[in-house]
């Protein structure tokens, strides 16, 4: 719910009205790549319960990968504009992290946490090689439609590339592991998530303070400051930091708590929007960028005229807190009706 709430009030603050300092931007892609990983170790243990094979488990995951993986390309193309359809956006990644992570759901602890370490060391070697800046002339990424930029895209200089953003949801599947048992039972321990959390958090501080105090001829891979394109190591170590309290400190208030029962009106509210998550993204968009499309076409003026200036601050967060509202209620309304979702047509042609 977190994740949802943060996504929906960045969007509309930045493409309604061109803000991000005064926004939780950033913070909603770590929570969503992190949240695919641990929900996919969840989801593990729903199919081991069921005793379901391993060979069907592999099945179903890389089906809903390549499902979410095509469905990217078709919120692109018609949500987006068609030339921004290799943009690798949040959709194409999950798609790929999805099928990452049958590949290495029986790997040992330690080889998961080298391949997360190396995901991230890597990347800002890859950026310098593929000139990343380059890519990034004009503040968003541009590529022309060749397969060495749309592999690129892919691997490094996308939105959401491969390196290094596969680190999170792989980091996510790890610490689900360590929240939970195989069968789903809590484990009695969370000091080293916290411990890890706090760590992580340190490091990122330290180093984006040290980094202020750096000449520019001597900055590297580690004194980039806080940026999310592309994602500085200041950046991945924070917000993995910052991801792994929060569902540590959620898991040890809501998870364990003896008195849920008097949360119970949160919880429906937070198991709606988590159910329809996938609905939810699909759909804000439409909602907000649409209207910005239309109105320019109708206006005789370029299709993004209007883009990060149709709106004040002020009016921008009203609009996102009023679809919240409206999308919570249109969701409860899907759901005493049973009609089909997203979420259900997925399930639908891949389980």
């Amino acid at each position: 719910m977190v994740a949802i709430f943060v996504m929906v009030i960045v969007h509309f603050l930045e493409n309604l009205s061109g803000i991000r300092n005064w926004s939780p931007d950033g913070f909603g892609a770590p929570l969503f790549t992190f949240l695919t990983g641990m929900s996919y170790r969840l989801w593990l243990s729903g199919q081991d319960a069921r005793q379901t094979s391993d060979s069907q488990i592999s099945k179903i995951t890389v089906r809903r990968g390549l499902f979410l993986f095509g469905l990217g390309f078709v919120f692109n193309f018609f949500v987006w504009l068609p030339e921004d359809i290799f943009i690798w956006d949040v959709l194409t990644f999950i798609g790929v992290a999805l099928i990452t992570l049958n590949v290495v759901r029986s790997f040992p602890a330690p080889l998961l946490i080298t391949s997360i370490l190396l995901s991230f060391a890597v990347s800002p070697v890859l950026q310098k090689l593929a000139d990343y800046p380059a890519y990034w002339t004009e503040g968003y990424f541009s590529y022309d439609q060749t397969l060495s930029d749309v592999l690129l895209g892919f691997l490094v200089t996308g939105y959401f590339p491969i390196f290094p953003w596969i680190g999170f949801p792989i980091t996510g599947f790890l610490v689900a592991s360590a929240i939970f048992h195989r069968d789903g039972r809590p484990l009695p321990s969370t000091a080293p998530l916290i411990i890890a959390g706090l760590t992580l958090l340190t490091v990122s501080a330290t180093t984006v303070v040290t980094g202020w105090y750096v000449p520019t001829l001597l900055t590297t891979a580690m004194f980039k400051g806080w940026s999310m394109f592309p994602a500085s190591l200041e950046y991945i170590s924070g917000t993995l930091g910052m991801t792994i309290l929060l569902f540590t400190c959620c898991h040890l208030v809501i998870d364990r708590s003896e008195h849920r029962s008097r949360g119970q009106g949160v919880l429906q509210v937070a198991s709606t929007f988590s159910r329809h998550s996938l609905s939810i993204y699909l759909l804000h968009h439409v909602v907000h960028i649409w209207p910005l499309w239309i109105y320019g076409l109708w206006m005789n003026k370029e299709t993004t005229y209007y883009w990060g200036k149709a709106f004040s601050y002020a009016t921008s967060l009203s609009l996102a807190l009023l679809f919240i509202v409206s999308c919570y209620f249109f969701l409860r309304w899907i759901d005493r009706n049973r009609l089909p979702t997203m979420e259900s047509v997925m399930r639908w042609v891949c389980d």
